[in-house]
């Protein structure tokens, strides 16, 4: 563990005003009932209590973003003949993502296998990860919906961030986890922090330790794997689903997307959005034919990658973190913990 620097309670948004003059700050404020991520406003109070309702995924994989503008040129000469103009837009700026929970910032770690490695990269992901900051914080108190020990991680995992701040007496312990991180601790409004060391080491245990006993889940995609075919078990896993989407829309692990053209007149712009395999749409062919026709396809598609089809190409990673959204926020009470576990113990059985 690196150095240790203290930031008094009463210095935080100070800090933060700091860091607003070099780049964007984002940071959880409370609207209505939920905790979202907004540029940071001096003015508005900042909501730390609880786990922001949504991740900050929209921070490097916005939920709609046009990658292209284009224009058709005709040729005076020629009015039969066109020329096409294309112009890229490119994310720009620096920007610090302050607050979120280390779940929220180890769902990129999921991202970047898929868009930073192999054969294709993504652009528009790649500037945004190397110009983005995370400032997380730590867990104090695991809610019920939580389960992110069952994935290899914990209240107060770094994975991700470039800061984990942890809550203790009169302030926060800051500690650098990448050298983007240590940057941002350049400030006088810091202090050498040594003597919240062993506080800050009680506040993580104790958080994971609120979280029990953690199943072993290393059979887990093989067992998936044997269910494929038995579309009865997703179908009584799927009974209560009503294919919302929320699920897919909170979760700071899932990145499927469409691309669409948008056209007006002899211009136009190539947008990309958020996409839900949860939908029916999603797997519909031009044919009319849909290889995923039921929920309960959807839903196996759903489990199956985070537990089983990633892990087997990612040297055995869950494409999960754990922070438990899909569970609190869907409307009928499907929780992906009871599926996992019905998946496993059916194997078992049988």
């Amino acid at each position: 563990m690196g150095e240790i620097r203290f930031l008094s309670e009463d210095k935080l948004r100070q800090w933060l005003e700091e860091l607003s003059r070099d780049c964007s700050v984002w940071a959880p404020v409370k609207e209505d009932e939920a905790v979202v991520f907004r540029l940071f406003d001096s003015t508005k109070e900042l909501s730390l209590e609880r786990q922001p309702t949504a991740p900050p995924k929209e921070a490097l994989f916005p939920k709609s973003e046009t990658m292209l503008l284009y224009r058709y040129q005709k040729d005076p000469e020629d009015p039969g003949k066109q020329s096409l103009e294309l112009k890229e837009r490119q994310p720009v700026g620096r920007q610090i993502v302050f607050g979120a929970r280390p779940c929220g910032a180890r769902g990129f770690t999921i991202f970047d296998p898929v868009f930073e490695e192999g054969a294709y990269h993504d652009p528009y992901y790649q500037v945004r990860r190397e110009k983005t900051s995370f400032v997380t914080l730590t867990c104090t108190t695991p809610e019920n919906s939580c389960f992110c020990h069952w994935v290899g991680s914990s209240p107060s995992d770094p994975a991700g961030s470039d800061v984990l701040l942890t809550p203790v007496e009169g302030g926060y312990a800051l500690e650098a986890v990448t050298e983007k991180g240590a940057q941002l601790l350049d400030s006088d409004l810091l202090v050498e922090g040594e003597a919240k060391r062993q506080e800050a080491e009680a506040v993580k245990q104790g958080a994971s330790e609120a979280l029990g006993q953690a199943p072993d889940l290393s059979d887990v995609p093989e067992r998936l794997f044997e269910l494929f075919e038995d579309l009865d078990f997703w179908e009584r896993m799927s009974a209560k689903c009503i294919s919302c989407g929320a699920c897919t829309y909170l979760c700071p692990t899932c990145y499927c997307f469409n691309i669409s053209d948008e056209p007006s007149g002899l211009a136009g712009k190539r947008v990309r959005s958020w996409d839900n395999c949860m939908s029916y749409l999603f797997t519909l062919e031009g044919s009319g034919h849909n290889p995923r026709p039921t929920k309960a396809h959807r839903l196996r598609n759903r489990v199956g990658h985070k537990f089983s089809y990633y892990p087997e190409l990612h040297q055995g990673i869950f494409a999960c973190c754990g922070c438990g959204r899909c569970i609190k926020s869907c409307p009928v009470c499907v929780d992906i913990r009871e599926i996992v576990m019905s998946a496993k113990e059916h194997a078992d059985a049988s």
